[in-house]
């Protein structure tokens, strides 16, 4: 790999890349680049693809629901938007999805009753609901209130039974093995919920992966005792050879995929685009994958490259807005699979994706909230628009030194309410335990932190 500042340098990082950004076009709600302008038709209906689970029969939609990002009524930060959230179910209902994945985590705690309540209005073989068993906390990590919380997701989403149940997020923080065991072995758990698979009341039993490869290995070699129907793994085209070389602590995708794939167990795919980040590349890269499509979104690349993968159940997506879903739709409904030579063309731009220093964050808000106010996402997320618009000035003989470093003061203003900035972070180290992409934030937010201090005095 070559030197990242003589790589930005050769990209020319920092200069505007006019064509691009034209190409690419701006999303009025908030700035970044979508790629997404070029206008499209109706999505068609009864086109749906869909996978075959080996342990139910179930017919699954290969686009999935994720549960995680619902909208919120306007101006208020704390609501979400029920009769939104209806209308987006019912668009994915009516076009053939079938597959939706919330949890007792997501949307500060709303999510399954939002969802329960837009899913109860269709028929319930309609649809097939996937929750977690959220117990992060060490305070419900006794049986009780496991158990408790597992009652409670059933009452909220309005069901009698799960179709798809997960252990959610084994392997993250420091201690994996160890967490794995508090939160459900010793306690008796995952007996109580084979048990309950036993009785009909979950259909089928998995985890979510995150982090800790001994822990996704360890579970995989228990797979003759707790017969695994299916396993949730982050898969993309940048995390199948690069997960490692962005952040040691992670696991590339490929070995995750492959490991379920020889032992026929079917993988659910979170975050195929990263939170939105491989819709919100660097304009370089947009302009590469719209030169080769440009009929087709750039997130369309990242959903039909994980969908051509023969092992994958379900893709999930967290569609926020009904542009969103109708983009979506278009990729699965059918699914053209990837040839192999798209498939390498898509590896050939992850190598120069990588060389850009975006940081790894997904906005999934596992760091929040913060004790000390900190918007952590926004800061992230600001910053890694800023990178991808060619915002952040190696130093101030950039030639566009001026407007980036504009650009991004200001636009960090506007991001992040001045309380909420990452020069308040005292390093308490609350939130990297909980990240999923594994990133040392205090270090982070440090580091951002002394670059704006940077450019507010001129001194970079």
């Amino acid at each position: 790999m070559i030197d990242r500042r003589e790589f930005l340098k050769r990209m020319g990082v920092g200069a505007a890349a006019t064509g691009a950004v034209i190409a690419a076009g701006c999303d009025s709600r908030n700035n970044v680049v979508t790629g997404d302008t070029t206008p499209q038709g109706p999505v068609p209906k009864g086109k749906m693809t869909y996978r075959t689970n080996p342990s139910t029969g179930d017919k699954v939609s290969l686009l999935g629901y994720g549960c995680m990002r619902w909208p919120k009524l306007p101006d208020d930060d704390d609501t979400l938007d029920q009769e939104m959230i209806n209308r987006l179910v019912d668009t994915a209902i009516e076009h053939g999805v079938n597959y939706f994945d919330t949890s007792p985590a997501y949307c500060k705690g709303q999510s399954e009753g939002a969802t329960g309540t837009a899913l109860s209005r269709h028929p319930r073989e309609s649809y097939f609901i996937a929750t977690k068993l959220s117990n992060f906390a060490p305070a419900t990590w006794s049986r009780e209130a496991s158990v408790a919380m597992y009652h409670n997701s059933l009452k909220e989403l309005r069901t009698d039974y799960i179709d798809y149940m997960l252990l959610h997020g084994v392997g993250m923080g420091d201690d994996g093995m160890e967490t794995l065991n508090a939160r459900y072995i010793d306690n008796g758990v995952l007996d109580f919920l084979i048990k309950e698979r036993e009785a009909g009341r979950i259909r089928n039993l998995g985890f979510s992966y995150h982090g800790d490869i001994k822990v996704f290995d360890y579970l995989l070699s228990c797979h003759d005792r707790y017969k695994w129907d299916f396993v949730q793994i982050q898969m993309n085209y940048l995390d199948w050879h690069h997960a490692r070389e962005i952040n040691p602590r992670n696991t590339d995708a490929s070995y995750l995929y492959a490991e379920l794939e020889k032992r026929g167990i079917p993988a659910i795919i979170m975050e195929p685009l990263l939170g939105g980040r491989l819709s919100k590349v660097h304009d370089h890269v947009v302009a590469r994958l719209k030169q080769r499509e440009p009929e087709r979104s750039v997130a369309s690349w990242a959903f039909r490259y994980a969908g051509t993968f023969p092992g994958v159940l379900s893709v999930l997506s967290g569609m926020t807005y009904m542009e969103h879903l109708e983009d979506n739709l278009r990729s699965f409904c059918p699914l053209k699979p990837l040839t192999e030579e798209e498939v390498e063309y898509l590896y050939d731009t992850a190598d120069i994706m990588v060389q850009y220093p975006t940081i790894a964050c997904n906005d999934c808000k596992y760091c929040m909230p913060c004790p000390y106010g900190i918007d952590i996402p926004a800061i992230l997320t600001h910053y890694n628009k800023c990178v991808n618009q060619g915002n952040v000035p190696e130093s101030a003989q950039a030639a566009n030194y001026r407007e980036a470093r504009r650009a991004f003061l200001v636009g960090y203003e506007r991001s992040v309410p001045r309380l909420r900035q990452a020069d308040h972070c005292i390093g308490c180290n609350q939130c990297s335990p909980h990240c999923p992409q594994n990133i040392n934030i205090p270090r982070e937010l440090h580091r951002i932190d002394g670059f704006v201090e940077q450019l507010k005095q001129g001194t970079l």
